[in-house]
């Protein structure tokens, strides 16, 4: 701070315009579409090698390591459950939605998909540790990533109000809105429980993400009484 003249000129520091992290939220595609593709591309290749290891050296064995509902046990499982498939086939109906919503989920770029994976992630496995069926039942298996990925892209352009994710949404509905019976319990062998909270977890993560940028993004007044000092 330097003194002229007897006035105190204080430094400013000069901020991004308002409404860039905004802009960003309302980002229908990834700012990177090619690390977002590889990203995506990875985490595929990673559950095809721990299927591949699970069939081929444990005999499925490592589906143990899944969700066992009201177990201390199986609590660990929530780490572990999305990482593995009871079946190819049950990999094979995964693949194809993991990939689609998880790269149209990374429009607010990498650090807020982290977030919103991990709320997703952690919302869908506790959900079914709580209400899921008891043991010997265990769960395993991505869907509920995929609901997760598929409500976030659901509502955050209600909670934006965000044309362009809106039509994004509506094109999602036509293409996969039939996979949103898997939210009704009745299925056997289906966790419908992990599909309803990791949905639920979706739209936490998003409402969590509008709203973390709508804070970014807003200018603040001056504070303090201290003509000059402006913070933003």
């Amino acid at each position: 701070m330097r003194n002229v003249g007897g006035v105190d000129i204080q430094p400013v520091p000069v901020s991004k315009p308002a409404g860039g992290n905004a802009a960003a939220v309302k980002r229908v595609l990834p700012p990177r579409p090619k690390q977002a593709a590889m990203i995506m591309l990875s985490f595929a290749v990673l559950l095809y090698l721990i299927e591949l290891v699970n069939a081929a050296v444990f005999d499925n064995g490592l589906d143990h390591f899944g969700i066992v509902s009201r177990h201390l046990s199986g609590l660990p499982g929530v780490a572990w459950a999305p990482l593995l498939h009871a079946s190819w086939q049950h990999l094979f109906g995964n693949t194809i939605p993991l990939m689609v919503f998880g790269f149209l989920a990374m429009s607010a770029g990498l650090g807020p998909w982290i977030a919103s994976t991990v709320t997703i992630w952690l919302v869908s496995g506790i959900g079914v540790w709580l209400i899921g069926p008891s043991a010997p039942t265990v769960t395993v298996g991505a869907s509920g990533l995929a609901f997760g990925w598929l409500a976030f892209l659901l509502v955050r352009g209600i909670f934006n109000r965000g044309v362009g994710q809106t039509l994004v949404a509506l094109v999602l509905l036509v293409l996969w809105g039939g996979v949103l019976l898997g939210l009704l319990p009745g299925n056997p062998g289906i966790s419908w429980q992990a599909h309803v909270f990791g949905a639920l977890g979706g739209i936490l993560a998003a409402w969590l993400t509008v709203k973390a940028n709508r804070g970014h993004s807003s200018p603040k007044g001056a504070r303090g009484g201290h003509p000059g000092n402006l913070t933003a």
